[in-house]
């Protein structure tokens, strides 16, 4: 890694822990439901709407009942939305109804915090379906994430005495609430005028035709006399030449969407570019802001964890294990990005940075941003389980590929998405006390709560369900007829496109490998399905584990007991993260980037 970038990852990392350690502190507040009175009374008419009491807390079947309930909801909701959006104000372009099939895929996404997009935003969405669909399951699918964890912790910290010993895990209402009204709007609108201050577009316009310096030449489907595509005889597009002098540039309110599209690690964006779209991410400063949003919550997190459960350490151990796994990750990605494309050096093209060129891989980046920050941005949103990009990351080396797509196979725990990524990791701090309990022969604990039977199967089922989803999704795309015709890439590139769109959707992150033509019936299902299941499949077991928690009493520390705070503990969580996590996914990795890097490098 050159200087550049290891001052550019050290300032993204010293940022991060200014910022978080205060927005912990809140967090831990609102997950031991310490709410002022002057909250409490702005909150009541809330309630009362829903006809839910905040002081009365849920066992976890109850619990994770109105969490399904609610997001079942808002699929309906968004996917209403879609299908109706021609016939809705707020529409100045005209988009007419979405597909059924794209419109459920996206509904599902959205819900599930996956974000994962199938269509061009600025060409598919109305101003409607973007705000009133699309940003609002933004905030209520983070807010949902948190309420998880804060269900999480609470089996934690709770002694299972007197009423706690029913195995209650808070209010699912009440927690929503306060995640949305005290948390994610706030950070939300401080991050969108910073955005506007910056350059991101906020509008209700109409989109612009403009003239363009040059004129473009272009390919376009070619058409017949009933006006509909004309295609060959294998059934592929019949493409025409054509060229234009103008230019239309879509507007929207886009620096709304873009806040909470960072701050609760959604990564849905406004337009197809994503953040590579300079009305989105516009300057090297929103960029870095962008990041920094990325990870927020999830370190927040760690240090709410640490005081909820009143020791920091414990907090200081979970987020040391991720910011570690994190910074290897980051010095994979960069160097391979760094070194170039040894086929484009072969042609004679000087990979070496100089006055005239970046060097390095270049292609799919942005020259404002460079590879140092396009290979920092790619770590952080497959890390964070956010899925916004500002490269392609299919133009990325097969080992700089290989980076994302395996910081998703982790289980997105590390920093991952918001809530999520926490119980995620406290799911692998778990087995890893269990390991640890083998070794020495006792009964591992955790936080003094025993790690049993019951725990141990609930916590197999969370950990298994992305695994199978992602290695039998992507079985059945290679093999299937619809799979295989999506596939834009022969050979080893053509299954890292399928195992990373599986992946992606699976562990709900959202970033695509591209290449792949994924709005189509059989890609638009069998993702979709990825993403219910690795969302809610995993949720309803990381609940039932709380609830379980939250009912043992917490037993005194004693000589036997494992530290759980030190660096012992810390590599062994780490080491349990990559054992679970590559086990299950390195023959695939094997068929796909890493005999493309043999091939490459030959």
């Amino acid at each position: 890694m050159t200087t550049s970038a290891w001052g550019l990852l050290a300032s993204f990392l010293a940022a991060l822990i200014v910022l978080a350690w205060p927005v912990g502190k809140f967090l831990a507040a609102l997950c031991n439901e310490r709410v002022p009175r002057w909250m409490q009374r702005v909150e009541a008419p809330l309630y009362k709407l829903a006809g839910t009491a905040p002081e009365r807390s849920m066992n976890w079947r109850t619990y994770a009942l109105a969490l399904l309930a609610f997001n079942l909801l808002g699929a309906v909701v968004v996917y209403a939305l879609q299908r109706l959006q021609g016939v809705l104000p707020l529409n100045p372009a005209g988009m007419g109804a979405v597909s059924a099939d794209s419109a459920f895929n996206t509904a599902v996404s959205f819900v599930s915090n996956t974000n994962w997009q199938g269509y061009g935003g600025e060409s598919t969405m109305s101003y409607l379906t973007q705000m009133l669909g699309l940003t609002v399951q933004n905030f209520f699918s983070a807010a949902t994430g948190i309420a998880v964890a804060f269900a999480l912790v609470r089996g934690f910290a709770r002694r299972g005495e007197g009423a706690e010993g029913k195995g209650l895990v808070g209010n699912f209402w009440a927690d929503i609430t306060r995640i949305t009204l005290w948390v994610l709007v706030p950070l939300s609108f401080v991050l969108a005028v910073f955005f506007v201050g910056q350059g991101v577009i906020q509008n209700f316009d109409t989109y612009k035709t403009v003239n363009t310096v040059e004129t473009t030449a272009f390919q376009q489907p070619k058409t017949g006399a009933d006006g509909q595509p004309l295609k060959d005889d294998k059934g592929a597009p019949v493409m025409e030449d054509a060229t234009t002098k103008t230019q239309t540039l879509a507007m929207g309110p886009v620096a709304s969407q873009e806040a909470i599209k960072m701050i609760g690690t959604n990564g849905g964006g406004f337009f197809n570019a994503n953040s590579a779209h300079p009305y989105e991410n516009p300057t090297a400063l929103s960029n870095l802001l962008q990041m920094i949003a990325i990870f927020l919550i999830p370190a927040a997190l760690c240090f709410a964890f640490g005081r909820v459960v009143g020791d920091m350490r414990q907090g200081w151990a979970v987020l040391a294990a991720m910011t570690i796994m994190f910074v290897v990750a980051v010095m994979v990605v960069t160097p391979a990005e760094q070194a170039g494309n040894p086929l484009v050096a072969s042609l004679g093209v000087d990979q070496v940075s100089s006055a005239l060129q970046a060097g390095g891989n270049m292609e799919g980046k942005e020259v404002r941003f460079g590879i140092d920050a396009s290979a920092l941005f790619a770590a952080v949103t497959t890390a964070a389980s956010c899925g916004a990009v500002i490269a392609m990351h299919d133009s990325f080396t097969p080992l700089g590929g290989m980076v994302p797509m395996v910081l998703m196979q982790l289980g997105e725990v590390v920093f991952g998405g918001v809530g999520s990524g926490l119980y995620g990791m406290l799911i692998f701090a778990m087995l890893a006390v269990f390991i640890a309990g083998l070794m020495i022969g006792r009964t591992p604990e955790y936080l003094g709560k025993k790690i049993e039977v019951r725990e141990m199967k609930l916590i197999s089922i969370a950990i298994l369900v992305t695994p199978i989803l992602v290695l039998a999704g992507t079985a059945v795309a290679v093999i299937a007829g619809a799979g295989k015709a999506g596939i834009a890439n022969p050979g080893a590139h053509g299954f890292s496109e399928i195992l990373y769109a599986l992946t992606s959707a699976a562990n709900n992150n959202g970033s695509a490998f591209a290449g792949l033509s994924a709005n189509t019936p059989f890609y638009n299902g069998l993702l979709g399905l990825a993403m219910w299941l690795g969302r809610f499949a995993m949720i309803v077991p990381v609940l039932a584990i709380a609830g379980s928690l939250a009912a043992k009493k917490r037993l005194p520390v004693t000589s036997g007991t494992l530290p759980t705070h030190g660096p012992l503990f810390v590599s062994l969580l780490i080491g349990t993260v990559l054992l679970v996590g590559l086990l299950n996914y390195v023959p695939a990795l094997a068929l796909g980037p890493i005999v493309e890097h043999l091939v490459l490098w030959k």
